[in-house]
């Protein structure tokens, strides 16, 4: 299970999920069109991977190991903000280099996109109100209603479960924030995330339930058969290495690195 001392206080910017559209970024330009520039995809909803910052930057523990990874690369990153269903297609599209967004590595995404090396291990958990006593598995949501983030592995796993009322959301904070409002019974979700926005007390009253779902690990994204691949793995050992890695974990985190 992943057990995490989230004590890291930062800004949690749902609220201006409306910086999250392709249109905005649109004049950033695809991938390609610099050597030395990578144009990297990420949906800003998802702290403490990614979200808004001051001065609307964006911040988060994924935003840091990309800048980290490319600089090792001898590359620089240039951000577009996507909405996370559109990441995938803006990768077919080549509109972007990459994508790095809290994106578990799955068979079915690996049919049409190519990931580096794991990152981070992750896995889904349940949300409830605090003093929720009747659910603590998925079959206990047999019936109940459910928020869960668009085109998430947590999305795909509501739709499993039999009579649920499943209702989807642009970003897992806003998914949290209608179980706080009481408005659904659960959020299925990827447990650093949750875990962080009740630590931080952005999102009051919710709790976590069980154990995880699933044991799930993060990549980031690439086209089918990009150059980039090699570049971008052999980055990514290196900061593990020489101890980037583990900096940047315990800066988002609180602790230090699970071991793997």
């Amino acid at each position: 299970m992943i057990m995490l001392n989230l004590t890291r206080s930062a800004f949690l910017r749902s609220a201006l999920l409306g910086l999250c559209t392709a249109g905005l970024l649109t004049a950033c330009g695809g991938g390609g069109q610099d050597d030395n520039v990578w144009s990297v995809g990420t949906e800003p909803a998802f702290p403490p991977f990614e979200s808004v910052g001051e001065g609307d930057e964006l911040v988060g523990f994924d935003i840091d190991l990309m800048r980290a990874v490319a600089e090792k690369a001898g590359k620089t990153v240039e951000f577009q903000s996507l909405p996370f269903d559109g990441l995938i297609p803006a990768l077919q599209g080549g509109s972007i280099d990459a994508a790095i967004s809290g994106m578990t590595i799955t068979e079915e995404r690996e049919k049409t996109i190519d990931f580096s090396d794991p990152y981070f291990d992750a896995g889904l958990a349940i949300a409830v109100a605090e003093g929720t006593t009747d659910v603590t598995s998925l079959d206990d949501l047999e019936g109940k209603r459910i928020a869960v983030q668009i085109g998430t592995t947590g999305a795909e796993a509501a739709a499993s479960v039999a009579d649920a009322k499943v209702s989807t959301f642009d970003s897992a904070p806003l998914a949290l924030q209608e179980l706080a409002n009481g408005n659904v019974d659960a959020v299925v979700n990827d447990a650093p995330v949750t875990l962080y926005a009740i630590a931080t007390g952005n999102i009051p009253g919710i709790t976590v339930v069980g154990e995880l779902l699933t044991e799930e690990n993060y990549g980031i994204a690439l086209p089918q058969n990009s150059e980039n691949l090699e570049a971008v793995n052999t980055g990514l050992a290196a900061i593990k290495a020489d101890g980037t890695y583990d900096a940047l974990y315990e800066k988002w985190f609180g602790t230090a690195p699970l071991a793997q």
